[in-house]
């Protein structure tokens, strides 16, 4: 079925699908909670040497959830805080899934000092860990001054999951009104504009179901509900603000709705289902990585996507059904000629000095790369957490001034007693890259673990180095695994290396393939990987320079964590490829209209700019409205994610599809559009073309030069319609002669 049919079909039976909507909507609503309580940890990587180590962390360990309360500005020698904590020690014993209790441990200033609470094997933490809070918090009337912090155990990702699901919370609440002022603003109207933001609403909770329905097979953590929420909001509005623009443009030129219905999806609607194809091949690449986290994240993109453009053409369609009468025609004004207005006056001037044009943005584009040259790669651990969190601050405190690590650099794994690895740990005290070497521990029945904390950052070079060197000289006579957070960085980076080829692979040649289909050239696909490329690689520059060496941080709100998670990479590089290729669609979509009409390369430039110009800055608008509302986050990944891709649409936007763009189009001229003549009789046959529609080589020339755009004696398309051309077969409805002015 056509898109054109699809749209027609769900405006006359509007009723069956907004109730189908519904349902789906108040699924997602429901499923936010068990989604939110079923989220877990994506980061172990099977099959690896800190994945095995974990592995048997699991299976040996032989008590619950551990927990620190710290008690501060005490005397920690005093004999009455002594006796407090003594006292509040047998009290917290005596309940009941308290398997112990350690302690009290002073601090190394004499000013602090902390209980540890051990918890039964397979415990629930909640009830045990509730009543003993309520004995900490008596702590603070017998030491008059004293303040008592609780974190360890589970806390610390508790009160992260929780922070998320509030930075999710506020970025919706700000960008949707927003988003539905500016939406107000482009189409003057609240029927018009209400549209989109009711798409939108429906994508994220419809994605929110099917999500829910992949958390049963695979573990779904915060990042995976970023992604539905970004690309629900980003996406939906932008099909919804692409599809209404297009129906008021075909309303203003036929009069009758379902009529505009039917043109509006047969062009428009087949733009969303090609940038929809775009998006999904870029989030495809993500299931080559051998990575649960990213693999979850591909699936969580993919049915938003699919969800966003199900909402597009099917739900949007339906409202119009009910409110398309309040929904009115584009007001006509005075005309001016075609070559007229804002973006095609820019391409004019763009055309005339095209390589000048090409050198300054690629400047451009390397200078914001440039702090890539010295980029550190590294997953942030507490870094990448606000300290607002009472669980964070808990972790400070115990690594400071107790001596005790919550996030081990560097560690080794063994089956031994203490005793025994500490003879082995303990030579290596004298390594440059060691700080110092902590007392073994038991971790359950013969296993224990030590660790090497060590000097500068625990994932740094320095510490990988010290992996290394462990790894070949490891205890004879038992088995070991060396782990930490320097070595599971390590581990990572192999499994995306191992993965990057086919990745990459499945992205440009889904990309390539995807734009040969809409166009039939081999050279657009090329030339938009190409510049795209540059594009992203100008957006990481900025984000080193923000995340890692500090610049502005302070002035945006943006926690400095000293390098970019490679998780953050990859996901703002699919996430940002696909909106790119999006943006790419609706400008390459106009182009070829023209230059299937028979205009000229330079002439196709202009005017398909001009067309799409108000259109791809109206969408990017939206999108920055979004993702800088995730930006705000307390979340450090949050703050990566909402950043990487505001600053990815902003370049893309902008510098790419105004300037670079048009430029390269200019340079490449009627070489743009060139295919092998065996790819051309292949997209004559294959390529994805609207029932009824000819391929462009198959098209009658006097028909072409009819339906061609004329500087007098035809309407214009308006300059927000993006959309794929109508028909060529069917001849152009005359109107007065003029064209006009935008």
């Amino acid at each position: 079925m056509s898109m054109q049919r699809i749209g027609v079909w769900c405006w006359r039976r509007r009723v069956l699908v907004v109730g189908l909507w519904l349902l789906a909507m108040a699924g997602g609503a429901v499923a936010i909670g068990p989604l939110f309580a079923g989220m877990g940890d994506t980061t172990t990587l099977p099959g690896t040497e800190t994945g095995r180590a974990q592995a048997v962390i699991d299976g040996a360990i032989d008590h619950g959830e551990q927990f620190f309360a710290v008690v501060d500005n005490v005397d920690a020698g005093s004999a009455a805080t002594t006796a407090a904590l003594a006292g509040a020690a047998d009290d917290i014993r005596a309940i009941t899934g308290v398997s112990s209790v350690d302690g009290p441990i002073a601090a190394t200033d004499g000013r602090a000092a902390t209980l540890i609470v051990t918890l039964a094997p397979a415990e629930s933490q909640y009830q045990p860990f509730t009543d003993a809070q309520a004995r900490w918090s008596e702590l603070t009337a017998a030491l008059p001054g004293a303040t008592v912090s609780v974190g360890g155990g589970d806390l610390i990702g508790d009160e992260a999951n929780a922070a998320v699901q509030d930075d999710l919370r506020n970025a919706e609440i700000y960008s949707l009104p927003l988003t539905l002022i500016l939406l107000l603003l482009i189409f003057g109207g609240v029927a018009a504009a209400a549209l989109p933001a009711v798409a939108a609403i429906a994508t994220m909770l419809g994605a929110t179901a099917v999500l829910l329905g992949f958390a049963s097979v695979v573990t779904i953590d915060a990042n995976a509900i970023t992604v539905v929420t970004l690309l629900g909001l980003g996406l939906s509005i932008d099909y919804g603000l692409l599809l209404v623009a297009r129906f008021r443009d075909e309303l203003t030129r036929t009069g009758d709705r379902i009529e505009a219905v039917a043109a509006a999806w047969h062009t428009a609607g087949r733009t969303i289902g090609f940038s929809a194809l775009t998006v999904v091949a870029a989030l495809a690449g993500l299931m080559a990585f051998d990575v649960g986290e990213l693999r979850a994240l591909a699936a969580a993109g993919i049915a938003t996507v699919i969800v966003a453009m199900l909402a597009g053409i099917t739900l949007t369609a339906a409202l119009l059904g009910f409110v398309g009468r309040w929904i009115k025609p584009r007001q006509r004004h005075g005309r001016t000629k075609a070559d007229s207005g804002f973006f095609a006056g820019l391409a004019r001037r763009t055309q005339r000095r095209p390589w000048l044009t090409l050198a300054g943005c690629a400047v451009v584009l390397l200078a914001l790369a440039a702090p890539l040259l010295h980029v550190i790669i590294k997953v942030p651990q507490l870094e990448g957490l606000p300290r607002t969190l009472e669980s964070v601050q808990v972790a400070d405190v115990l690594d400071q001034r107790f001596g005790i690590s919550s996030q081990a650099g560097v560690a080794v794994l063994a089956r031994t007693d203490p005793a025994t690895l500490d003879a082995y740990a303990q030579p290596w005290a004298a390594d440059p890259a060691v700080a110092r070497v902590e007392p073994a521990s038991a971790i359950g029945a013969g296993v224990s673990m030590v660790v090497l904390d060590v000097h500068g950052d625990g994932q740094g070079a320095g510490a990988q180095a010290l992996v290394d060197r462990l790894r070949q000289d490891r205890p004879a006579g038992y088995e070991s695994w060396v782990t930490g957070d320097a070595a599971r960085l390590m581990d990572l980076q192999d499994r995306l290396i191992d993965g990057l080829p086919l990745a990459a692979a499945i992205v440009v040649l889904s990309m390539l393939i995807v734009l040969f289909l809409m166009t039939g050239s081999v050279v657009v696909g090329v030339k938009a990987i190409v510049v795209s490329a540059l594009s992203l690689a100008a957006t990481f520059g900025v984000l080193t320079a923000v995340f890692q060496d500090g610049w502005l941080a302070a002035p945006l709100g943006m926690l400095t964590v000293g390098g970019l998670s490679p998780f953050m990479i990859v996901i703002v590089f699919a996430f940002a490829f696909g909106l790119s290729m999006d943006y790419e669609v609706f400008l390459l979509a106009r182009i070829k209209e023209f230059y299937d009409a028979g205009e000229s390369p330079d002439a196709a430039v202009r005017h398909g700019l001009q067309r799409s110009g108000r259109i791809i800055t109206s969408a990017a608008l939206l999108m920055l409205i979004v993702f800088a509302c995730f930006a705000a986050a307390d979340i450090g990944a949050l703050q990566q994610i909402g950043l990487g891709l505001f600053v990815a649409v902003l370049i893309d936007a902008t510098l790419v599809r105004c300037l670079l763009s048009p430029a390269l189009m200019t340079v490449l001229g009627r070489a743009a559009w060139w295919a092998p003549a065996p790819l051309r009789r292949l997209h004559a046959r294959i390529g994805l073309h609207e029932a009824g529609e000819r391929p462009a080589e198959d098209r009658d020339a006097a028909t072409l030069a009819g339906s061609a755009t004329t500087e007098a004696g035809r309407s214009e398309p308006d300059p927000t319609d993006v959309g794929m051309p109508a028909p060529r077969h069917a001849a152009p409805e005359p109107e007065p002669a003029g064209s006009r002015s935008h």
